[in-house]
């Protein structure tokens, strides 16, 4: 063959490998993206500066990886969760990040004054210039109730939290004067006065207001079935895959209600993530790093004391006593090399019928970066392509 003609056909076949490559990558994006849940997570000893700190790489990182958004959590009483104010944390991200997407996930309602918050939420969404997303919820550790003298057990969370999304929305979407009266909270949209001088100004950039997402963990959730029937992004935490699945039935039956048509992209799947170059360096870095530390001393003791171990199992056989990081490392976690988190993430995927977002939980990884950032490139650039 002429060489001139075999330098050509070589070229051929690489640009058309190269093409195919960049194809199935575009394809893998276009099905799923991939977004950070941080609670945010801590060992107690961090303190609260460096712990920030952490969190802010973390994001930085995603940005500069395509990670489409980032959920900061609240929470109040929890020293592996120390974080009290997510908006504080998202207004210095927005300093360092050009792309991404940020959001408390989620400010809990109950524990703020619903017009204070609204008016918080709304100028912040005004710094993010439309990168804002809000994350509404109604507390679900006791103990940050008993700080606020709010009954959790009797539900007087959840029924503070609809009456607070009530009030910020009429907020939000209302130009004309109202009186509020409800059984938690009273408020004034006021007719202007000093001449026009002084009068309600501060409305969302986004209109008619930012996506807000309400998360849910129980089989079938309330909570989903109301972000169903309101519109709003669906959440789905846990570890078990077929109740996972319910999840969406859930928000289907809320949209009913309500004449809505949920689409699945919408919907966010939060899960626990470690990617390395082999299955035995992941477990490596997962079981025997922060991940497993966390769910040991933190994550397993609390929901086996809150009577919740339940959602972690994927068989409801399973004593309660085995479940143990080691058996999160088999049965749920998406941990292993590019090969094998791609074939978990494709089983999640395929159970519960397709979602738009897997939301990574974020770990502190602060004494050993280099291992979380790999992970967080490997899922991005190897696992993805090769999900469909």
């Amino acid at each position: 063959m002429n060489p001139t003609v075999a330098c050509i056909l070589r070229r051929i076949t690489l640009y058309k490998e190269l093409y195919e490559n960049s194809l199935s990558k575009l394809k893998g994006w276009f099905y799923m993206n991939v977004g950070l849940f941080l609670m945010p997570s801590h060992p107690p000893e961090r303190s609260l500066y460096d712990a920030t700190q952490w969190d802010l790489d973390v994001i930085q990182w995603a940005d500069e990886l395509g990670f489409s958004e980032v959920w900061v959590g609240e929470h109040f009483t929890s020293p592996w969760e120390p974080i009290p104010a997510p908006d504080l944390l998202i207004a210095q991200a927005l300093m360092r990040t050009k792309h991404i997407k940020v959001a408390p996930g989620a400010h809990l309602l109950p524990y703020h004054n619903a017009v204070e918050l609204a008016h918080r939420v709304a100028y912040l969404d005004h710094l993010a210039q439309g990168r804002l997303m809000l994350g509404v919820g109604a507390g679900g550790l006791p103990s940050d109730g008993k700080l606020f003298n709010v009954d959790t057990q009797a539900g007087e969370n959840r029924t503070m939290t609809a009456e607070s999304l009530e009030l910020i929305l009429k907020l939000w979407t209302e130009e004309a004067p109202f009186e509020f009266r409800g059984k938690y909270w009273n408020a004034n949209k006021i007719e202007p006065m000093a001449l026009g001088l002084l009068k309600n100004h501060v409305f969302p950039f986004q209109k008619p207001y930012l996506p807000i997402g309400i998360t849910g963990l129980s089989p079938a959730s309330k909570t989903l079935k109301m972000a169903g029937k309101r519109g709003f992004i669906p959440m789905s935490l846990g570890a078990n895959n077929e109740y996972i699945a319910s999840h969406w039935g859930a928000v289907v039956e809320g949209a009913k209600e309500s004449g809505l048509t949920p689409n699945r992209k919408d919907w966010r799947i939060t899960r626990d993530v470690f990617v390395a170059r082999t299955d035995e360096e992941a477990l490596e870095w997962s079981l025997g790093s922060m991940m497993g530390r966390q769910h040991q001393e933190y994550w397993l003791p609390l929901f086996k004391e809150l009577r919740a171990i339940s959602v972690f199992k994927h068989d409801p056989s399973v004593a309660d006593e085995e479940v143990t990081p080691e058996y999160m490392a088999r049965t749920s976690w998406l941990v292993g090399s590019p090969e094998t988190v791609a074939r978990k993430l494709q089983e999640l995927n395929d159970t519960v019928g397709g979602f738009g977002t897997l939301l990574v939980t974020g770990y502190d990884y602060a004494d050993a970066p280099e291992p979380w950032k790999q992970s967080m490139r490997l899922l991005v650039e190897e696992v993805l392509p090769r999900v469909r």
